[in-house]
């Protein structure tokens, strides 16, 4: 049976991550891998995720399964943090899922159960995985238009135009905050357009919320979330925990369906329990248990808000460095739309083989599409960054 197997595509940021290794460079800079890294090149665990860690540790008695939503504790505290008092919590079905990557596959995987024929728009570019799992479940989709290489920013006539082209019972795949990879967001006057097309058209709105608390705060990023999930008749959010709490491992995702017709709970409910059973039964619980326990907890909460604060603002200071930096080597404020990102990423917008320039003549790892990671500098490596981006002629 074996024989009948076909090689698959590497995965392109992990090719990234080996040639990085394998590279002799001392100054060589990884700009790919997509995990949050202090001044110091360190990936570190958040003071309250340790407090929460050793409570957990000395009050547990069991590890017997959840349920097959998860901890409702943990959807209860998720539920909180992403949608506020947007809507009432009876609106809302939840599961937990093995990372954001898990609440994804299981939004996909409700689509195609409630509608086969249903179509899913996507923004050109998005995170590569979208388009993996859904060419993978045989999902069509449909890109719209939405960076604009030029300007560094987003480029909104183009993306309306094409959700033009929306029916009824078609999904559009959105970045609640801090799109990957590009950094460029929709301001929430152009949200509420959005919004008023997907209600035109009766198309549901499906938001992958993954840096909640890394672009403008825990609340201005949620905005958006917030205005669709109490705007429309249905909304799936898929959200993570691995970035805003550092627990990448731990696999730590919630699925959302909110419905405005509370008559739909219990169904909804009964088949998001019901993939979880068929894809991995009981999903894993150590995570979750890690943020509700901050989540509940004022004084854990607090601190972990002031940790992810101080993250979101070293984020902002590098960028700010870096399009200072940029346009005082180049003498143009063509990058100034570097300081605008928000979230991890920005795009540059350059081509391949300027990327392939950076990699070869200065040791300077980032995607191929020009996507780098924002927290893989610091501020002794962005003037190195730029440097040998004016000297590549981007």
């Amino acid at each position: 049976m074996f024989e009948n197997l076909k090689d698959q595509p590497a995965d392109k940021i992990l090719a990234l991550m080996e040639a990085y290794k394998a590279d002799p460079r001392e100054d060589k800079i990884d700009l790919g891998v997509g995990v949050y890294k202090n001044p110091e090149g360190i990936t570190p665990v958040m003071r309250a995720v340790k407090s929460a860690e050793q409570r957990i540790w000395e009050e547990q008695e069991t590890k017997a399964y959840t349920g097959l939503a998860g901890d409702p504790m943990f959807a209860d505290a998720m539920i909180g943090l992403v949608l506020g008092d947007a809507v009432s919590r009876d609106q809302v079905s939840a599961v937990a899922t093995p990372g954001g990557t898990g609440a994804v596959r299981q939004a996909f995987e409700l689509i195609r159960m409630a509608n086969p024929g249903a179509r899913i728009f996507v923004s050109d570019p998005t995170w590569p995985n979208h388009l993996s799992i859904l060419k993978y479940l045989g999902i069509e989709t449909v890109s719209y238009r939405y960076f604009d290489s030029s300007t560094g920013g987003v480029d909104f006539a183009g993306m309306m135009e094409d959700l033009g082209q929306l029916k009824a019972g078609d999904v559009v795949l959105l970045h609640g905050c801090c799109h990957n990879p590009t950094g460029a967001n929709l301001n929430l006057t152009e949200w509420k357009a959005v919004v008023a097309r997907l209600t035109e058209a009766g198309a549901l709105p499906m938001i992958d919320i993954a840096y909640q608390g890394f672009g403008d705060g825990l609340d201005e990023d949620a905005a958006a979330v917030r205005l669709v999930a109490s705007s429309v008749p249905e909304c799936l959010i898929a959200a993570s925990c691995s970035k805003n709490f550092g627990i990448y491992r731990e696999r730590t995702g919630l699925l959302m369906a909110v419905a405005q017709d509370r008559g739909l709970g219990r169904t909804t409910q009964g088949n998001l329990a019901f993939l979880n059973r068929q894809n991995y039964s009981f999903p894993p619980d150590h995570g979750a248990r890690i943020v509700s326990t901050i989540l509940t907890d004022d004084g854990l909460r607090a601190d972990w808000q002031a940790e992810l604060e101080d993250v979101r603002l070293n984020m902002l200071g590098l960028r700010e460095q870096l399009a200072s930096e940029l346009q005082r080597l180049s003498g143009s404020d063509r990058f100034h739309f570097l300081a605008q990102h928000r979230g991890m990423f920005s795009r540059l917008g350059c081509a391949p083989e300027q990327v392939e320039t950076l990699r070869k003549d200065h040791g300077i790892y980032m995607v191929g599409d020009s996507r780098m990671n924002i927290a893989g500098l610091n501020s002794t490596t962005v003037p190195l960054l730029a440097r040998a981006i004016v000297d590549a002629g981007i």
